[in-house]
This record gives structure tokens, C-alpha cells and sequence, in this order.
């Protein structure tokens, strides 16, 4: 057995997450560790080639969509979003963060696609979630945990957003999770296809990324895991929040850029050797070197930085990810780039060093920090192998 797979059996089991897959890879060196089963009764082994809700890790995967109609022109960078989301066309902003919903001024500002990209177009997630207009994020649109069954159809959800109001300012502060989904809506309509069909052809198939989808097929239901929380006595310690036939056995109707993809270590490598190889992977181009550069960039002043301790930890933003700016653990490398998901999943490259990282669980994180013992002892041997 390696190291890497000790590492992950000290947090499977009694109680603990089921299993887990996890990936480091310096170089051409490639290590991979899996264990433990996909379900809490103990059942079937995991494997290399085990699929999981990926969560938040959907986020860098949307934003790359995104730059390639940046890359051939369709969009830009400052467009205004209301070409596309005419339900974004004339926002509403409350007065002050602490403000209620009918007390509120216009937008200085027409919404832009890089608003969108950075989490700065005003709706989305502070650190104080008892803010009046954070609670129709939940009420209305569901911006919870990952329940794709549960959410409504693109336009529905467009209609929906465009009645509450933004939290903040076009461009002032970041806010965490909702512009994903409304890029997704964007892709689907600039493109003209469902967003499903157009991440497969602009992101999953070139990449080879087989696995990758917003619904399992039946055929490869055994390779799912079981999704769970802590702090049951049922199933060892473990609750279940979704079975390998739950939501994401059928399409959804709102597929979601924000957390709603299912993958495999391999999968996720594939896209993580395309961000190191500037957007080229064996031969093949899907983004190009400047729009990798864009999302692997902070984009985000110290203050707006500083906004928003609980999520980024004082990181930076990209596209998509988080950029690591303050070194405050010996992992925190300067220009790390990538997410963490709520499924219990993680992934990060360091161009400087060609190493990418990836863990994949299935026990739910109890919130944005602080982060589980498993993901730090993860990050602590990626570090230092």
C-alpha cells in the first residue's frame, strides 16, 4: 500500500466517510489511492473509476465554458449580460447589505460577463447569511446543497432571479455560488444549446471526460457512490443524503454550473492536465493560453478579499477558483488554482510546478470552514511528497 492510501484510511471507516479516491500528480509522476466502498454498508469497492458528485468543482468546469465563446468572440469579457438574461436587463439593488427588500436603489451598472466569471454582479452568498436578500437565494431558487431534482427549469429560475434583488453593486464585492448557475443559463443561450450538450462539446469530449455529466446512466449506476452527512446514529454515524439511484440517476431540468456535475478522479485530472497544458491537452485546444492565464489570475482587490473571510480563507478569485495569494499553510503555494466542493471533494493545479491535486469523498462538509481533517492531511502530503 502507498502512503497516499494510508493517508485516506485513517479518515474511512468507523463512522467516517465511506471511501475516497485522491490523485497526486508532480510532473509525468502520477499516484492514485482508493478506499474503503462506495456506500456506508460497506458493498462494493471503491475503485479508480468510481463516480461522485463533484459539487463546486462544476465551478471551474463552467467558467472554462464560458471563455471558449470568449475565445472565438461570441462574448466578451464587458458585454452586457442583458443581451442574453433580459431578466437581468434592469436590477434592483438594496440600499445597504443590512437593507429589506423593498428598500432599494437601481443599478449603477448594466450586469457584464466578467461580473459573472468573478462572483462580483451583486447575487450570490456573504459571510452573514441573515442578510434579507440572501434568504430568496434560498427560498426561491434553491441555492442550498446540490438537489437537481428539486429546482426549477432555466427560464423559471431566470424569471425568479430577476424579482430579487442584488446584494451588492455590479463589480463591488464577491459574493459566493449564484453566478455560476447564471452562467450556465448564459452558455445555453448564447450557444443555443441545452447547457448539457454544450459543456460535452466544448469541454467533455474533447477532453475525453467519459464520465462526466449532470445525471448518471443506468448502465454505470454501480460505479456511483452513496452521498452522506455526519451526526446520525443510522448507518454507522452516517446519514444518507442521496443513493447511488437518487437525483442524479434522471436529467434534471436546471442543470447546474454551480455544483451539479458528476465525475471520476480520471475525468477531473483530464481537465486539470488541460489548465496546466495552457489549455491544450495531448494535442488537443480548448481554451486558449490567454483565457487559462484569466482564470488562473486574481481578480479581486484586498478589501473584496478581505469580504469574504468565511469562503475564501484569504484567497483570491479567478475564474471559477480560488488563487491562492496568502501562503498561510505550507500547500498555499502563490498561484494555486481550484475549488473545494460540498460533496466533500477537492481539486487544485500549481502551474509553477506542473502538480495537480484532487481528493474526491462522499460526506458532505458541515460548512465553507472550517475544512475536514482529511483534506488538510491530503494537502499536507501532497506538499511535501
Amino acid at each position: 500500500m502507498s502512503e497516499l492510501h494510508d493517508i485516506l484510511g485513517k479518515h474511512v471507516g468507523d463512522g467516517r466517510a465511506p471511501g475516497a479516491v485522491a490523485l497526486v500528480a508532480r510532473g509525468d509522476r502520477v499516484e492514485v489511492a482508493a478506499v474503503g466502498s462506495t456506500d456506508a454498508g460497506g458493498g462494493t469497492p471503491m475503485a479508480r473509476d468510481s463516480i461522485f458528485r463533484i459539487a463546486s468543482l462544476t465551478k471551474p468546469i463552467m467558467a472554462a465554458a464560458v471563455m471558449t465563446l470568449v475565445d472565438e468572440g461570441r462574448i466578451a469579457l464587458d458585454s452586457p449580460v442583458a443581451r442574453w438574461l433580459p431578466e437581468l436587463a434592469s436590477p434592483k439593488v438594496v440600499r445597504t447589505p443590512e437593507s429589506p427588500l423593498d428598500d432599494v436603489v437601481p443599478a449603477a451598472r448594466p450586469i457584464t460577463v466578467e461580473d459573472l466569471l468573478t462572483f462580483r454582479a451583486g447575487y450570490g452568498f456573504p459571510d452573514d447569511f441573515s442578510l434579507p436578500a440572501v434568504a430568496p437565494l434560498f427560498a426561491e431558487l434553491l441555492q442550498g446543497p446540490p438537489q437537481p431534482q428539486a429546482v426549477a427549469a432555466p427560464d423559471a429560475w431566470m424569471a425568479a432571479l430577476g424579482r430579487i434583488p442584488l446584494l451588492c453593486q455590479p463589480g463591488e464585492a464577491w459574493l459566493y455560488n449564484a453566478c455560476s448557475d447564471i452562467q450556465g443559463v448564459l452558455a445555453a443561450r448564447v450557444s443555443g444549446l441545452p447547457l448539457p450538450d454544450f459543456l460535452a462539446e466544448r469541454i467533455f469530449e474533447p477532453l475525453g471526460m467519459t464520465d462526466t455529466g449532470f445525471a448518471v446512466p443506468a448502465a454505470d449506476l454501480g460505479r456511483f457512490t452513496g452521498y452522506y452527512r455526519a451526526g446520525s446514529a443510522d448507518r454507522g454515524g452516517l446519514e444518507l443524503v442521496d443513493p447511488q439511484d437518487g437525483q442524479w440517476s434522471t436529467p434534471p431540468a436546471f442543470p447546474s454550473g454551480a455544483g451539479g456535475l458528476v465525475s471520476t478522479v480520471d475525468d477531473v485530472y483530464a481537465f486539470a492536465r488541460m489548465l496546466l497544458g495552457e489549455g491544450t491537452l495531448d494535442g488537443r485546444r480548448v481554451l486558449s493560453p490567454a483565457a487559462v492565464r484569466q482564470m488562473m489570475t486574481d481578480h479581486l482587490t484586498p478589501a473584496q478579499r478581505d469580504g469574504s473571510r468565511l469562503f475564501l480563507l484569504g484567497q483570491g478569485w479567478g475564474f471559477g477558483g480560488s488563487v491562492d495569494v496568502e501562503p498561510q499553510e505550507p500547500w498555499n503555494v502563490p498561484g494555486r488554482y481550484g475549488w473545494i466542493g460540498g460533496t466533500g471533494t477537492a481539486s487544485h493545479i500549481v502551474p509553477s510546478t506542473g502538480t495537480a491535486t484532487i481528493l474526491l469523498t462522499q460526506l458532505e462538509l458541515t460548512g465553507p470552514s472550517p475544512l475536514p481533517d482529511a483534506m488538510n492531511d491530503f494537502w499536507r502530503y501532497a506538499a511535501n511528497g
